[in-house]
Formats: structure tokens, C-alpha cells, sequence
């Protein structure tokens, strides 16, 4: 018998309870709760974990140094509760009645001001953990299972609560497990083996955190963070807003978030959905969203029904020390996937509790190919009828395929607008009409519409993909051979500085990334700054590419990384972007070259060598590469000297650029008129690794609903946009 048949038997509201923490939707009851929940006075600490995860220790540990009263429920409240001894009381009710009489017992509950050991098996009665919730912050010891059964033999424990004959201990505690992840406000991840002492100073530590502001968002154009009450944007304030009104980007106050190697060692074991709530819980504070919503919302993102891979994001071996991690297992086939089938979710609760149920939003977009689709199939999924999309796309500059998945969208609420121009052009087109005060006042007036975006200038769109370079890291020392802590390098393909700035956050989180290669086409612009340090932009012309992904040459979030490097300081921010704007370029100082030279590594490579890369991988491979990756493999091997694992960012499936790959591997002299569809048979009759894309078939086979094309002007767009509103929500 499992563990789960005998609570099935025993305890059907226990199930109840467990089919509520399981469930994947998010209710708007669900989120009403936890936003009231975040303006209660949380005076009491409640310690939460199971038996022998230290917390009647780490109780009293705290209470000295925090000067408040220490409460053990087990000892302090049950027994004079009870009059009687907790085990006196299992033996005279057994566990199904003990179960329920303690949460009881937890209901009369009356404190202030204490530290508050909870016992074990607390989190399983729902009404006692609602009550306790109410008035105080619930703090979760999460210890590792073999600790707590190695714990619990030294004290001659040998079964708990609700633990039935034959189910060993370890397996109660794993079913034990969903209740904490259930009910907590602050996670705890506790090391192997680590002292009560040290968890203690932890919880102090992220107890000053959770009181004062260091997760409060400023722009990295002003000094937000250091004005007014109501300039503390909270994230979602941010996620609505998109870009800063002095059109900055937002960053979160405060030091970076940190895992030691020992917390990152108990990340190991665990699933990429598992691995993403526990660091992006380090990011995100509880009253912005909480722990419970996130993991819902992960999970929804995360599923096999978008991503068709377990792993969700893979790591192959290559060849020698090179490692590909496929960062294109989504529903549109490319690494945006991973941000926009949260970040829409993440704007939809901060639209429910931030904005009246009147006001909407219009996310407006800008693409070099594949934030478009994403952005699309992402919101059409997760958020509701208060949200619509614009796509803008430079019109010449993606690959067929890309425009296809874009063009070919379905629904009330989309609109997807070619331009005669470039991806720059579109960008600097979404930050003009954002941050245009008389389009955002006729907008609001006339619809109740507010303007938006979902590019990675919004922390939201951002901040999820810090996960999967994480999970790199760990995949490979479960996979590879090396040890936790040993170096390795990281090759990131990069236009926009986006991905690169997310791995740049994973190496401050504690990720041991020896090297970031920064890998440019021939829009190299990159190259240059990092080299010279002058960002100039005058005289430049954008170069149409294999690789139109990475055909920028403004930035956006260079802007993000600079601010990192200077220490916040702001007003040099805005005083070398005004630059930018009015005179084209700006020049960084030679020490700041030299620190972020000591970060980033960069180089760029010719259109020749990136075919030669996809030809020359799948002859000795039989991987074939797309053309970002090419890129992205032609620098890493310019860096690898072969003494540490090199993971190259594989940010898009072949299948979208099917074209140029199948001309690359057959040196440009196969068919130029093969439609898709005999393209992608093509190329599978070659069979390589990966597969096919399991949506991209299907894509080829839509026709286009969305033919509108606007010129090169901001005017006009504006107008195809005043078009789109009044349609939308006349």
C-alpha cells in the first residue's frame, strides 16, 4: 500500500486539500486571497517543515535574537491544550481524529509577536493554516529528506502522523512535501547537513529583506528608488508599465539574489518547474506574487501540452567539451518560448490587482522574428479579454517561416503590422508611442485602454529566462562529470543583450560562469563597444542576415547591463543614452571597458562562416544547427581552449530558417524553389538531430489573415494602432 492509498482510506478532506494545491488554474478568488493576504499585519513567524527539520531549534534560536516570545505548538499549545501529552493523544484517537482536533486546536491559537514552531503534520488541516496565515508570515525549513530521516533515527522516531504500516518514512515525507509547498510565504533551502545556527542566521537575513524595500523596481534613467512612497514601483507595477516613464529600463533595488553552492546542490535533483519557482522566488517578493501563484503559473507554462520535452530545455553533448542547450522545445520554436508563456501570466495578475476591472491594455511589440509569435501564442493562451496584442515586424527582415507564424494568428484581440523598415526602427517605435503622453491620454479617454509592451525592455519578459541558464549549469554537472562549483563557459548568440544579461544574473546568483561569449553577426556593434567602448551608431547601416534574430544594432538592454557596471549610477545612464538619441553614440571610460571585459567576451563572425558551421556540425555531428546557433558556434570555438565545458545557447530550431540551412549544408547548391513544406522534407530525409519542430508542420500549412504594412513612419503606425483599439474595444 502507498503512502497516498492510505490517506485516500483515511482522510478524504486531506485529498480535498492536496486536489487544491495540485489544481494548475488560477482562480481570480485564489488571487483576491493572497492580495488581501499581503496587507495583513504579519507580527508572529510561523516555522513550517517536518518533523526533525530543526524547527523547535531554530524557534528558540530566533526568538533570542529577534526578542520576541517562542511558542512550540506541539509542547507549548497542544498538550495545555489537551491537558494531555501529544503522543497520549494520538494513542487515544489515532491519527484520522488527531489530524483534525489538532488543526482545532490550532484555530484557538492566540498569539502576537512570537515565533511560532508549527508541528509536522499543521499544514494539513487547510482551515488551521488560513487562520494562522492571517496573522503572521509562514516560513518554511526546507530540508532534505534523507537529513530528516537520518534526524529522526538519531532520535529514535520511527513513525509519524498519518503514516500507515509498511510505508517507509521517506515516502511520507515526500507526500508531506505538496502541503508545505502549499502554504508557505518565505522558502527556506536549507543545505545538506547544515546547522541549525546557520538557518537561523538565513531566516534573519531574508526577514530584513521581506521588511525593507531592496525589491522595489527603479528606472535605470532616475532615482526612483530613492523618491517618493508612491515611486516604489512594486514588480507588478513594473510588468504593466513595460518601459519607465523617462523611458528607462526598470531593475530591481538591491543586491542580486544568491544560492550558495550548497543550495544549489539540492536544485540537482529536482524538475526544471521545481528549479524555476525556487529561483524566481528569490526575485519576486511574496506580496508581489506569491509562492503559491508562481508555482501555478509555472506549472502552466511549463506543461507538456506547450513544451514537448520533459526536460523542458535539454542539455546535448555536441561534441568534446561543447554542449547545446535546446532552448527551442516551445509552441513557436525559439528561446522566447520560455519567457512568454509566463510573462503573460504575470501581466494578467497584475492587471486583476493592480487596475479596476474596466481598464485594459494593449501590448505593443517589437520583433526581429521570434518574440512576435511567442508573444502571440503566449498571451492568446494566459491572458484574458482586457488584453490585446500589435505585433510590428520589420517586413523584409525574417525569415518566411517566422512571418508565418506570425501573420497566420488567429483572434479578436491580435493585430500583426509588417513595417518598411528594420527591427530598430520597430523598437524605438514601441519606446516613442509608450512613452507618447498625448496617444497614452486618447487611448485611456476614449477606451480605457493603457499601452504596454513585451519585449525584454519589461522585467517580466526578462527575468524568467535567468532560469534555464541556471538549469544548464546543473544539468551539466549531473550529466557531464564535473562537480558542483567547477567553472564552465557560456556562448550566448545576441542582439538585443537580453539573453546574455539573463546569464549575466545567473553568474551573480552564484553560477559558476567562468566566461560569457558574447557572439555577434556582422551587425557587430556589440563587438565594438565591448572592444572600444564607443557605441556608435552613426553611419551605421543594418545588414540583412541568415541570422535575422541578432540584426540590431540598438541594444535595449545594454542599457540594463551598463547600469550593473557603473553601480546605479543613473544620471551617467541618462546623460550617455540622451547622448545616443540626440548625437547617435557615446563612449563608456577605459576602467569600465576593462570590468566589463573581465565579464563578457565577445567576437562576431561572417555570413561564411556561419554556413560553414551548419554544413560542417551536421557533417560530423548530424546535428544541425540554425543559424543564430552557428553563430554562437563559430565564436565558442574561437574561445575554447578545451579546459572547461562550453554550453552554446541553441536559441531557435533549424526549421524556422529551413531555407538558408538547407543551402548551407548543401553549399548553396540545392533547389531555390522548394516551398516549406518540401523544405522540411528535405531536410528530414536527412535525418537529423534534433527532429522536426512538432508545431512547425502545422504552421506551413496556414494561410496569412494579417497582410497590413505601414511605412517607415511613427505617425502612421500610430493611426494603424488608434484602428486596432477602437476595433478591439468599441
Amino acid at each position: 500500500m502507498t503512502v497516498h492509498d492510505v490517506f485516500k482510506q483515511r482522510k478524504p478532506n486531506m485529498l480535498s486539500a492536496l486536489k487544491c494545491f495540485k489544481a494548475t488554474g488560477v482562480s481570480q478568488a485564489l488571487r483576491r486571497n493572497f492580495v488581501s493576504r499581503g496587507t495583513c499585519l504579519k507580527n508572529n513567524i510561523f516555522l513550517m517543515g517536518s518533523p526533525g527539520s530543526g524547527k523547535t531549534t531554530v524557534g528558540r534560536l530566533l526568538g533570542d535574537r529577534l526578542g520576541k516570545r517562542v511558542i512550540d505548538v506541539d509542547n507549548d499549545h497542544l498538550e495545555s491544550y489537551w491537558n494531555m501529552s501529544v503522543a497520549d493523544k494520538l494513542q487515544q484517537v489515532g491519527g484520522d481524529q488527531f489530524l483534525q482536533d489538532e488543526g482545532e486546536a490550532l484555530l484557538n491559537l492566540r498569539a502576537e509577536d512570537s515565533i511560532i514552531s508549527l508541528s509536522g503534520s499543521n499544514p494539513m488541516h487547510p482551515a488551521a493554516m488560513e487562520h494562522i496565515q492571517r496573522t503572521g508570515m509562514v516560513i518554511f525549513l526546507d530540508v532534505q529528506h534523507d537529513n530528516i530521516v537520518d534526524r529522526l533515527e538519531r532520535m529514535k522516531v520511527n513513525r509519524i502522523v498519518g503514516q500507515g504500516r509498511g510505508v517507509p518514512m521517506i515516502d511520507i515525507l515526500k507526500y508531506r512535501q505538496q502541503f508545505y509547498e502549499g502554504n508557505y510565504d518565505l522558502r527556506i533551502l536549507c543545505e545538506d547537513g547544515e546547522t541549525q545556527e546557520s538557518i537561523a542566521d538565513k531566516i534573519v537575513k531574508s526577514l530584513g529583506e521581506f521588511k525593507s524595500p531592496p525589491h522595489r523596481y527603479t528606472s535605470t534613467r532616475s532615482n526612483l528608488g530613492k523618491g517618493s512612497a508612491e515611486n516604489h514601483k512594486s514588480f507588478c507595477d513594473v510588468v504593466l508599465e513595460g518601459l519607465a516613464p523617462d523611458k528607462g529600463l526598470y531593475i530591481r533595488n538591491g543586491a542580486f539574489p544568491k544560492f550558495t553552492p550548497g543550495e544549489l546542490q539540492r536544485l540537482l535533483p529536482l524538475s526544471y518547474q521545481e528549479r524555476a519557482l525556487r529561483i524566481l522566488e528569490k526575485w519576486i517578493h511574496p506580496d508581489d506574487l506569491h509562492p503559491r501563484l508562481l508555482g501555478n503559473m509555472i506549472n502552466n507554462a511549463y506543461s507538456l501540452s506547450s513544451f514537448n520535452c520533459h526536460k523542458v530545455f535539454p542539455l546535448v553533448h555536441l561534441r568534446g567539451n561543447q554542449y547545446l542547450m535546446e532552448l527551442f522545445h516551445g509552441p513557436t520554436a525559439s528561446f522566447k518560448d520560455a519567457a512568454l508563456q509566463l510573462m503573460p501570466q504575470f501581466f494578467q495578475h497584475s492587471l486583476d490587482t493592480k487596475e479596476d476591472s474596466n481598464t485594459r491594455y494593449l501590448i505593443l511589440v517589437a520583433t526581429s522574428g521570434d518574440t512576435g509569435g511567442a508573444v502571440l501564442d503566449g498571451f492568446a493562451k494566459h491572458a484574458g479579454p482586457r488584453v490585446g496584442v500589435m505585433v510590428l515586424y520589420p517586413n523584409q527582415g525574417i525569415s518566411p517561416i517566422q512571418k508565418l507564424q506570425m501573420t497566420s494568428m488567429t483572434g479578436d484581440r491580435v493585430s500583426v503590422v509588417g513595417v518598411e523598415s528594420d527591427f530598430d526602427f520597430c523598437q524605438s517605435t514601441v519606446k516613442k508611442i509608450i512613452s507618447n503622453p498625448d496617444m497614452a491620454d486618447k487611448l485611456l479617454e476614449s477606451f480605457g485602454c493603457k499601452l504596454s509592451a513585451a519585449n525584454s525592455i519589461n522585467w517580466g519578459r526578462l527575468l524568467p529566462q535567468t532560469v534555464y541558464h541556471i538549469t544548464a549549469y546543473l544539468d551539466l554537472v549531473q550529466t557531464s562529470g564535473i562537480k558542483m562549483g567547477e567553472m564552465v563557459d557560456l556562448c550566448i548568440p545576441t542582439g538585443n543583450f537580453g539573453n546574455i544579461l539573463t546569464a549575466f544574473y545567473a553568474r551573480e546568483m552564484g553560477v559558476p560562469i567562468h566566461r560569457l561569449i558574447l557572439a555577434s553577426n556582422v551587425n557587430n556593434i556589440l563587438t565594438e563597444f565591448f572592444t572600444t567602448g564607443r557605441y556608435n551608431l552613426r553611419n551605421q547601416h543594418l545588414r540583412q542576415t541568415i541570422s535575422p534574430a541578432i540584426d540590431i544594432l540598438k541594444s535595449s538592454n545594454l542599457e540594463r547591463f551598463l547600469y550593473h557596471m557603473t553601480d546605479g549610477d543613473f544620471d551617467q545612464i541618462k546623460e550617455w543614452y540622451s547622448q545616443l538619441d540626440k548625437d547617435g553614440h557615446f563612449t563608456v571610460p577605459t576602467e569600465l571597458v576593462n570590468k566589463m571585459q573581465d565579464i563578457i567576451k565577445v567576437d562576431w563572425c561572417s555570413e561564411e562562416d556561419c554556413k560553414s558551421a551548419m554544413r560542417d556540425t551536421f557533417q560530423e555531428t548530424g546535428y544541425l544547427l540554425d543559424p543564430h546557433t552557428a553563430v554562437g558556434k563559430v565564436i565558442a570555438d574561437r574561445f575554447n581552449q578545451g579546459d572547461r565545458p562550453v554550453v552554446i545557447a541553441s536559441t531557435a530550431h533549424y526549421g524556422k530558417f529551413a531555407q538558408d540551412v538547407y543551402s548551407a549544408i548543401n553549399k548553396d547548391d540545392g533547389r531555390l524553389d522548394l516551398n516549406p513544406a518540401e523544405l522540411f522534407e528535405e531536410l528530414g530525409a536527412r535525418h537529423p538531430r534534433p527532429a522536426m519542430h512538432w508545431t512547425l508542420g502545422n504552421v506551413v500549412e496556414k494561410a496569412p489573415v494579417h497582410r497590413t504594412v505601414c511605412g517607415a513612419d511613427v505617425r502612421e503606425i500610430e493611426q494603424e494602432l488608434e484602428k486596432f483599439v477602437e476595433k478591439c474595444w468599441r
